[in-house]
Formats: structure tokens, sequence, C-alpha cells
């Protein structure tokens, strides 16, 4: 596992020192999280709304706070959007189903909502470097807190604490969801060991 994990790539590993400024910080994490945000929507345009959102928010909202604050900060903003952009496409696509897509006036049927592409868009581009396509196909089968805890704790670097910050919830509870993914991704990455 430690193979597809290097394999991501040097620009998904945190770089350890913190920068003096909002705006080096987000220009670090930048593509780091629109690969994050891409992995779980599987949609290019939705990921960089979620990003460009969270950036933004950081910015309006937290620009006083201490730079070691930024990072639980941020990735906590990304995850709730990103699970907000996740309800909103299920919702329409269930009032899409519901209603179909309905006629305007002169009877024509109007176009229905079609949810996102369904193909992962970083793999893709990547297809040149297996164990990143065998590592993100097996994260997407993860739960969603299961998944997130694992890509905030192992791949952007967060510790304990700060990954509870982001995700909402207790050092404790990301133990036990960091523990069940590592679980879970060394079995279905056995062949990269």
């Amino acid at each position: 596992m430690n193979t597809a994990v290097d394999a991501l790539g040097a620009d998904m590993v945190l770089d350890e020192a913190t920068p003096a400024t909002l705006d080096a910080f987000l220009a670090q994490v930048e593509r780091r999280a629109f690969r994050m945000a891409e992995m779980q929507l599987r949609h290019r345009e939705d990921a960089m709304d979620a990003v460009q959102d969270a950036m933004l928010r950081l910015v309006k909202h937290y620009r006083d706070k201490p730079a070691a604050e930024w990072a639980p900060l941020f990735w906590g903003i990304l995850r709730r959007r990103v699970v907000d952009l996740q309800r909103r496409r299920k919702v329409r696509s269930i009032v899409v189903g519901w209603l179909g897509g309905g006629h305007d006036k002169d009877g024509d049927e109007l176009p229905v909502w079609e949810p996102a592409d369904q193909n992962p868009g970083p793999l893709d581009r990547l297809h040149d470097v297996q164990s990143y396509a065998d590592m993100a196909a097996a994260v997407n089968t993860l739960p969603r807190r299961q998944r997130e805890a694992f890509m905030l704790r192992m791949l952007e670097g967060l510790d304990g604490k700060e990954t509870a910050q982001a995700m909402g919830c207790s050092e404790g509870s990301v133990k036990t969801h960091l523990s069940r993914a590592m679980h879970t991704l060394r079995d279905q990455l056995e062949n990269w060991r």
C-alpha cells in the first residue's frame, strides 16, 4: 500500500511548512483539494466549484485565524461542501425521476437533468499511474466517513485532533473510521504490498 500512496505524486503529500499567508496556504492546497473533491464527486466542474467555494468561505470567515488552524478549517469546509453537492445531486435525481422532465406550454418535452458522468475523472488523466488508479478506486468504495478520515489523515497529513475538527466528530470516531478504512484498503490493495 505504501507504493500506492507514493504513486499519488509529490503534490498529494502535505508540505510540513505552514505558509505565512493565506494566499500561500490556498496555493499550496489547491491541487490536492481539487483531486480530493473530484474523487468524491466524480465530476470535474462540481469539484472546481466545491474547492472555489471552500476557499472563498475560508477567506471570508476565517482570514484572521492563526495559520495553524487554516488546514482543519479548510478541509472541514470542503468536506461539508462536497457532502452538500452529493445530497443536492441525489435529491435532484429523485425529483426528476418522479416528475420526469416535464412539458412546456406547447407540449414539448423539457430536457431532463442528467446526473454527472460517473466515470472517474482523475483516473482518465492519470492512466499511466496504475497504482493511483487502484488506490483511488479502492478509496471510492469506502463508506463516506471512512473515506474522509483516510484522505484527511493519510493524504493530507492532518493529525487526529485536526481531522476530528474538520470532520465534526470526536478523535475516537476518527480512529475508528481510519482503522476500518485501512483494514478494507489493505484487503483490496493486497497486490501492491
